[in-house]
């Protein structure tokens, strides 16, 4: 354990936020997720839910000020119901950590999915609310 560091952030989490760059996203993943499909860097969270992790990871890193939308969660598949307590409880736990943060902006699944190879890593959570995947996009560190 580390002073300052949430008890969820496992050892190859924090090392995995440590490597990443401004711009690199991280895929915070629901338990039904096919993360070994789509990224060769998979991080076990089991039993962790997304929102004990957002506010961990986000004492930790900033979310990147230069896009329009630095946190994406999946559209829901036409015919599915979009659980909006997800979200807010999602939201909750980022404006913790950054007050005034963007909006959480929606993508299609698939498009998501894409995006998901390209993320620096995948975090296979607890998470079992359908649509329960986020996607962070690590911003600039400011230097002291």
């Amino acid at each position: 354990m580390l002073i300052g560091v949430a008890s969820c952030i496992s050892p190859e989490l924090l090392f995995a936020l440590d490597k990443m760059g401004h711009g690199d996203e991280i895929v915070l993943a629901d338990a039904f997720f096919p993360g070994d499909t789509f990224n060769p860097r998979v991080i076990r969270a089991d039993g962790i839910r997304v929102p004990a992790l957002l506010d961990g990871i986000l004492a930790l890193i900033n979310l990147d000020s230069y896009v329009p939308d630095p946190l994406v969660m999946m559209t829901p598949t036409a015919g599915d119901e979009l659980d909006l307590e997800v979200e807010r409880r999602y939201r909750e736990a980022i404006e913790r950590r950054w007050p005034g943060a963007p909006k959480i902006s929606r993508m299609e699944r698939f498009a998501f999915y894409e995006r998901a190879k390209k993320a620096f890593a995948v975090v296979m959570t607890g998470e079992t609310a359908k649509y329960g995947n986020i996607l962070i996009k690590k911003g600039v560190v400011p230097v002291a």
